[in-house]
């Protein structure tokens, strides 16, 4: 869940920089996922 909301993020975050063309906001969606799945296992670690 954590990794859909940071890639919302990201493609906001493009949008608001400017950013509307469609392989550029899938790479800010890439991003912002490929970010949340480290948070995510940090997150759960400690949740145990």
């Amino acid at each position: 869940m954590i990794g859909s909301t940071l890639a919302a993020v990201g493609v906001v975050a493009a949008l608001v920089a400017g950013i509307t063309g469609p392989w550029p906001l899938l790479g800010a969606a890439l991003a912002g996922y490929v970010v949340g799945w480290p948070v995510a296992m940090v997150v759960a670690g400690r949740m145990r």
